[in-house]
Order: structure tokens, then C-alpha cells, then sequence
């Protein structure tokens, strides 16, 4: 079992947060919201935008010398993967050879931020419904993560949703293809689900909030229900109906099954390239 920091605001020392974009300024968000302390955080982040500069007024620091932080309780690099080799060497003063160091960087392997950065380091892969705290992370950490820099680890990552840890840094390529990506492929659904309603004479207006409802409640039913995905697909489906015809498309050869097994194999390939 994960230990957990009773709360954010029983840490000690700084939360210095590298990247203050989507996923990065979600994170703080959350943070903020479980009650850390916005005086121990400092943003590194060149080009912040007017949400980050807007916290400047609760108290977080934003590109402050490393000598005003004072000590540092954990170095999260929420930066862009292509900006990693780049931009990382930059972060190394901030961290220590034991300090804990959480990275949501696509690709990038356990060994490789050692390497640029140093620390004790546990990578971890959120995806975006952590913009609205519904978001889920798989972490893995390195071997010489202590128990009580998991926990820590733990509290800072369950601020946008619900976290799953393994052993096996292998398999986080796939579950960034699943649920790192994964979002854009809902929405993408919402898209074209709109569309096709279009196609079928619905005025656009209509077509996309119809998607947009259906894809949202449908999603909000899934979660709640205590049956599986295919039990509720089944249940949808009457048989003769409307329902099961447009499934033998979408499940039939080259339909939804084929895709989306390409689509996941494709964005684990690109998450190894990454680490390259």
C-alpha cells in the first residue's frame, strides 16, 4: 500500500514546478485547492501565462533564484518531451542527489532524468481531466524513492485524480497511449459522432451538442456503473435495433477494434522515440 502525506500542506520545504503549461498549471491548481501553501511554490516557466501570473498575488514565485527558495520538497518537470534535453540541465541545481523529483514528461525514461537531473525520481503520466481534477496517473518509482518520498509523490499527483503505481517502468509507453492520449480520442469520437450526425440531416448546432451529451453522460454512466464497458454496450443494444446495426460497422473488419489497436500501438512507438 501507497503511504500518503496526510495532506499537501504538511510538507516540508518548496514545490518547485518546471513547465506551467496546460497539465503543469492544472497540477498547481490542485494543489492550491488542497490546501499547499502558496508561498512554498515556485514556478519555472519562461513564458508564463496570465493564470500563473495571476498567482503571483497568493504568494507563488515565479522564476525566483534558487538561493530564495530555500529547501526544496520536491522538483516536478512538467516540461514539453522535445524541451527536455534542452531545458533540463537547467533544473539540476534545484535538485539535490535525494531529492524527490516527479516527472509527467511523455518518453522520457527514469534513467534519463536521473541522468539531466539528479534526485530520487518517480515518473508519472496524468492526462488532461486533470484540468477538472478527474484525471488518472500512472507512476513507477526508481529504487532509491523512499517510502516517505512516494507518499509525497502520491499526495502531489492525487490532486488531479486518481493515481495507479507499478514496478514495471516498461509498460508506461502503452499507458501513455491509452490514457495520456487517450482523451484526445473521446473527443475525437464527440467530433466525429457530430459529423456523421450532420451527414444524416441533423442541423450542425444540434448534431454536436447530441455528440457532445451523449459522449459526456455516456462516460459519467461508465464511471458510476458497477458493470463493465461491454455489459453496458450490450445493454444498449436491442437486437434487431438501430443500435446493432451501426455496431456491426463499427465492430466488423477494419472497424473500431482494428483502429484504435493501430492508434495505441502507433503512440507507444512514439512515446519510446521520445526517450531516444
Amino acid at each position: 500500500m501507497t503511504p500518503q502525506v496526510n495532506a499537501l500542506a504538511d510538507l516540508s520545504g518548496t514545490v518547485v514546478l518546471a513547465g506551467a503549461g496546460k497539465m503543469g498549471g492544472a497540477m498547481l491548481s490542485g494543489w492550491l485547492a488542497q490546501g499547499l501553501d502558496a508561498t512554498r511554490v515556485a514556478v519555472v516557466e519562461p513564458y508564463p501565462s496570465d493564470e500563473i501570473k495571476a498567482l503571483l498575488a497568493k504568494g507563488v514565485q515565479l522564476n525566483p533564484a534558487l538561493g530564495d527558495i530555500g529547501s526544496v520538497a520536491a522538483l516536478v518537470v512538467a516540461l514539453k518531451p522535445q524541451m527536455f534535453r534542452e531545458a533540463g540541465p537547467q533544473l539540476r541545481p534545484f535538485a539535490g542527489s535525494s531529492t524527490l523529483v516527479v516527472s509527467i514528461m511523455a518518453g522520457i525514461t527514469i534513467a534519463a532524468l536521473t541522468e539531466v537531473c539528479g534526485g530520487s525520481v518517480v515518473r508519472a503520466m496524468p492526462n488532461t481531466p486533470a484540468a477538472i481534477g478527474r484525471g488518472i496517473t500512472v507512476a513507477v518509482a526508481d529504487k532509491n524513492v523512499s517510502a516517505a518520498q512516494r507518499g509525497t509523490a502520491d499526495a502531489l499527483l492525487h490532486s488531479i485524480g486518481l493515481v495507479e503505481w507499478t514496478s514495471d517502468e516498461a509498460l508506461m509507453d502503452a499507458v501513455t497511449a491509452v490514457s495520456g492520449s487517450g482523451p484526445a480520442y473521446v473527443f475525437l469520437l464527440a467530433e466525429e459522432l457530430a459529423r456523421a450526425g450532420v451527414e444524416a440531416g441533423l442541423p450542425p448546432e444540434l448534431a454536436t451538442k447530441l455528440a457532445r451529451e451523449t459522449v459526456a453522460g455516456s462516460g459519467e454512466l461508465l464511471r458510476r456503473s458497477d458493470l463493465d464497458s461491454a455489459t453496458l454496450r450490450q445493454n444498449v443494444s436491442s437486437p434487431g435495433g438501430t443500435t446493432v446495426a451501426a455496431l456491426e460497422v463499427l465492430m466488423g473488419e477494419g472497424g473500431m477494434q482494428s483502429l484504435l489497436t493501430r492508434a495505441v500501438a502507433a503512440a507507444t512507438k512514439r512515446s519510446r522515440e521520445l526517450a531516444k
